[in-house]
């Protein structure tokens, strides 16, 4: 079910912003006043362009509160870290990297050399 409306929410997103750009500018608020001519002109095209954005809009925003529900349902008083309690084992450390200290402040020893280090006789 949440796939279905996520599915619509996100073709009346794509069909939104289409409608609006198709609008001609009436406000000039850019600077690039709506210019004569082109096919979407006239009053009676521009209330049918704004017709369609509100009930494109309205249909937005009913798919949004119906997916924050679905959403607050499937997470009905489960934290993140109730759920990492579930799995039992802890999370690998990540590894370090040659030469850096790791958590703990320390060095790695020596790739290759299993000997214990001793100073040199100078």
């Amino acid at each position: 079910m949440e796939n279905v409306v996520l599915t619509i929410h996100l073709l009346l997103a794509l069909g939104l912003i289409g409608v609006v750009l198709m609008q001609r500018s009436e406000g000039g608020g850019l600077g690039i006043g709506g210019g004569g001519g082109g096919a979407i002109t006239g009053r009676a095209a521009a209330t049918a362009l704004g017709k369609l954005t509100w009930i494109l809009a309205a249909a937005f925003i009913v798919t949004s509160i119906t997916l924050t529900i679905i959403a607050a349902r499937d997470a009905a008083g489960v934290s993140v870290l109730d759920r990492m309690g579930e799995t039992g084992a802890p999370a690998p450390a990540a590894p370090v990297a040659p030469g850096l200290p790791d958590a703990e402040g320390l060095l790695p020893p020596p790739a290759g050399d299993s000997a214990p280090l001793t100073p040199r006789a100078d």
